[in-house]
């Protein structure tokens, strides 16, 4: 995470109690977005602080109306009624639906003495007359702390140290400044950096309410009261982590029945430690957040297995192990269990582990569950077994926490994409990574596969790799030919031979820098090829008419080569080769026991040299797993003036004196557009999402609110203008849908732990602009959003949708943003 972003984060959170990656000035600078006086470091209260002493009445100052009153641009203009009123009344309204409490960001500021440090510790008598930032909820009078005795510990309200009495960390030694603050335990009354006093428990002069303790005050009140042999976790949305079923009757109750704990029960963690754990309800995963290595990005240890969630046979409970032993959970599933184990990878990354037959083999299945909400489709490895094998496949865990951190980043998965180890993986160094294809003719009879979409990832080799980079079809239909599945297998085998070697022998080095890849084979999506008896057909979809100009702009005026796409209505395919001797040859594939029609190609090059004196009007030959179409320079011209007028164009191949027996090249333009986005599903209601153009979302796009994140991941355009040679640019809209992304994530900042709670973890805007009619809707798990959140969403959607209408102007529009709710572990 880059530096800007850690003071982003504390500028966020003085002044709203939730943070943003987007720019400060940016994100608050517009009109709409009022401008909030800043508070000195002392005047603030962490938001998790004021939740725990919301009992105790605070009247709120000047500086604090102001700060409630910049938080109205995103609230109900009835709900800012200003201190401890607003938060009574927001309470009010959320329990008429929900029995769950939504408490909003308060700020509060202490009196200090004029003059003084400008930090916590001011001196003088205001200092003495009134607490410090942390001494929100004082116990007994200032002075030197008195921790109470070892049994007391959580029951007594201890004395507080004053801030000017603590000018460094009592536990550490670092001392604090404007921006390292100083907390008090709730246990012990001492002062400490955060780091030192970073966890939080439940205490008993705290009526039973989380209270934030220092780390030695945490370990002796967890081994004081949790019981060693019990780490369990509850899910809020009572689902096993392979369920993706609902309840759609209103809002369930979430709570466990006979539980005493209606909101976070305790979980051990390491050396003993009762953690407590919040449950990604969207999508039933288990979070360790309470732990110290809960916020971790990668719970993988260096040796053993990571930690394993298993339900206790009632719903909505599981337990936590972590440092299961691997020994009893191969036993476990060579006995034949049912249901996939599953592993925590990080708090918000799953890894789905089961051992199956699939097509008489035996093998791993590995799959995501948690990708979806950066981004990224769920990835499912099929693995082979290894004779005698009795440890589990670690490396392809720590390859998933690679990839959900590459997906942060932007750089995310799709069909023929590939991901290396710079390392090598599973027991060899040979083992460069996996190619990654979506699953077309193959058989998943068996599988327990994620949702849609996902990816199967294929273990490729070190000396494959320039292929997977440059050409991954000739890949994948040579591993297809390899194992005799059509267009290839769905499993792995390791320490297999290298399918190729040296590319010196092939055609492919005068279209490909294989060297440092400063050049590659154009591919435009939807381009196929079609060989039949006699004649061959380019079919290109007119929507992609742009990527095919890109492409043709940049090739040489002679030589126009182009990659075909997997052709899924051939029934067979060209494939190549490399030999012993390291020539590459032709060869086909196709489906089992079905005759041969239709045969795709990888490739085609058209070549301007061939000379009207040759006597042939143009040559046709079939080169390595490609086409290669010789034909004159005037040909050529002619060629390339129908490509960029998307006109039909006919080439006859033969001599010029036999009019008979003559093969066709045809170039045929296709109205019908590729499918994509295959699988998808609105969260609103459900409406399929194929072949919708969308543009996925990375950077600048996350909000961070009461150690929960809200995620912008995509944006789909369901309805937009038409221009002559196709659909509009959709990145034209950049600035409207930033906008309305914004103040989305925005206004539902402060409810984000409840949403979550309830298991609306994956989040649904659709907006309508036309003249005619200008809404919008939002919703999760089908349905709409209750309605004091739609009301929340009002005050903020309104002007800007309005806005848009004006700048819009030319025709309808109707947009649908994804968004997705996780735990803040970065």
């Amino acid at each position: 995470m880059r530096q800007a972003v850690t003071t982003l984060s504390m500028w966020g959170e003085r002044h709203f109690g939730y943070t943003t990656l987007r720019d400060s000035t940016e994100t608050l600078g517009d009109e709409r977005w009022p401008q909030i006086p800043r508070l000195k470091e002392d005047s603030v209260i962490e938001e998790k602080e004021v939740e725990e002493d919301s009992g105790i009445e605070q009247t709120p100052t000047s500086e604090e109306q102001d700060a409630i009153v910049g938080l109205a641009s995103v609230l109900p203009v009835e709900a800012t009624n200003g201190g401890g009123e607003q938060d009574q009344d927001l309470r009010q309204r959320l329990e008429a639906q929900q029995p769950k409490v939504c408490k909003l960001p308060f700020v509060a500021k202490s009196e200090k003495e004029p003059g003084g440090d400008g930090r916590g510790g001011g001196g003088g008598a205001n200092s003495l007359a009134t607490p410090s930032p942390d001494n929100d909820h004082p116990a007994g009078s200032l002075g030197e702390a008195t921790t109470p005795p070892p049994g007391a510990l959580g029951e007594v309200a201890p004395v507080w140290v004053p801030d000017s009495q603590a000018p460094a960390c009592m536990k550490c030694g670092a001392k604090f400044t404007f921006t390292k603050r100083r907390h008090h335990c709730r246990a012990c009354g001492k002062v400490f950096c955060v780091v030192c006093c970073d966890q939080r428990c439940r205490l008993t002069h705290l009526d039973g309410k989380e209270g934030r303790v220092c780390v030695s005050c945490h370990f002796t009140l967890m081994n004081r009261s949790a019981p060693k042999d019990q780490r369990r976790v509850w899910f809020a949305d009572s689902l096993l982590p392979d369920s993706d079923a609902r309840d759609s009757a209103g809002t369930p109750d979430h709570r466990p029945p006979n539980s005493s704990q209606p909101s976070r029960p305790l979980v051990l963690g390491t050396g003993g430690d009762a953690v407590e754990v919040d449950a990604p309800s969207g999508w039933g995963m288990g979070a360790l957040v309470g732990s110290p290595i809960g916020s971790s990005s990668n719970l993988i240890p260096s040796e053993g297995l990571p930690p394993i969630l298993t339900s206790t046979g009632v719903k909505g409970d599981y337990t936590v192990e972590e440092r299961p032993s691997e020994t009893s959970l191969m036993v476990e599933l060579e006995g034949g269990r049912a249901e996939p184990l599953v592993f925590v990878l990080n708090a918000n990354l799953l890894a789905m582990v089961k051992l199956i037959n699939y097509v008489n083999r035996r093998c791993w299945c590995v799959m995501t569950k948690g990708m979806h909400a950066v981004g990224q489709a769920e990835v499912v490895v099929l693995l082979q077994c290894l004779p005698d094998e009795k440890t589990f496949p670690r490396d392809i865990f720590s390859h998933f926490i690679q990839l959900y951190r590459d997906a942060l980043t932007g750089k995310v998965l799709n069909h023929l994409s590939h991901s290396t180890a710079s390392r090598g993986l599973l027991g060899s160094k040979e083992h460069a990574g996996f190619l990654y294809i979506r699953p077309t003719f193959q058989s998943l009879d068996g599988l327990p596969l994620p949702s849609q979409p996902f990816l199967f990832g294929l273990l490729i080799l070190r000396a494959e790799t320039p292929w997977a980079r440059a050409f991954p079809l000739r890949l994948m239909l040579r591993l297809g030919a390899e194992y005799r599945f059509y267009p290839c297998p769905l499993f792995s085998v390791r320490f297999r031979k290298a399918l190729f070697g040296e590319t010196s022998h092939t055609i492919m080095r005068l279209l490909v820098d294989f060297r440092f890849y400063r050049y590659t084979l154009p591919v435009v999506t939807g381009l196929m090829v079609d060989m039949e008896a006699r004649s061959t057909c380019i079919k290109i979809p007119k929507a992609r008419h742009s990527e095919l100009l890109k492409a043709l702009n940049k090739s040489n005026e002679h030589v126009l080569a182009m990659g075909a796409c997997f052709n899924e209505n051939a029934d067979s395919h060209l494939i190549c080769v490399q030999s012993e001797n390291g020539q590459y040859q032709t060869q086909a594939i196709s489906i089992h026991n079905k005759p041969r029609r239709v045969t795709g190609a990888c490739f085609f090059v058209f070549s301007g040299a061939l000379k009207i004196s040759s006597g042939y009007l143009a040559k046709s030959s079939i080169v390595e797993d490609g086409l290669m179409v010789q034909i004159t320079m005037e040909s050529m011209v002619e060629l390339r003036r129908s490509l960029r007028e998307m006109k039909d164009f006919t080439i006859s191949c033969g001599k010029l004196d036999q009019s008979d027996n003559q093969e066709c090249v045809y170039i045929q333009w296709l109205d019908q557009e590729p499918r994509f986005n295959k699988g998808i599903s609105s969260p609103i209601d459900g409406k399929s999402m194929e072949s919708i153009t969308s543009i996925k979302m990375f950077q600048r796009s996350e909000y961070r609110a009461n150690g929960k994140v809200i995620r912008w991941t995509e944006v789909f355009f369901l309805q937009r203008d038409k221009q002559a040679n196709g659909p509009a640019n959709p990145t034209s809209y950049s600035r409207l849908t930033e906008r309305l992304a914004r103040a989305f994530c925005l206004a539902l900042c402060p409810y984000l732990k409840l949403l979550k709670e309830d298991g609306m973890a994956k989040l649904g805007l659709r907006v309508t602009l036309d003249t005619q009619r200008t809404d919008y809707v939002a919703g999760s798990n089908g349905q709409p959003l209750p309605t004091q959140y739609m009301k929340i969403l009002d005050s903020a959607l309104t002007p800007v949708i309005q806005a848009g209408t004006l700048q819009q102007g030319e025709g309808p529009l109707q947009m649908e943003f994804f968004f997705y709710i996780q735990e803040n572990i970065s």
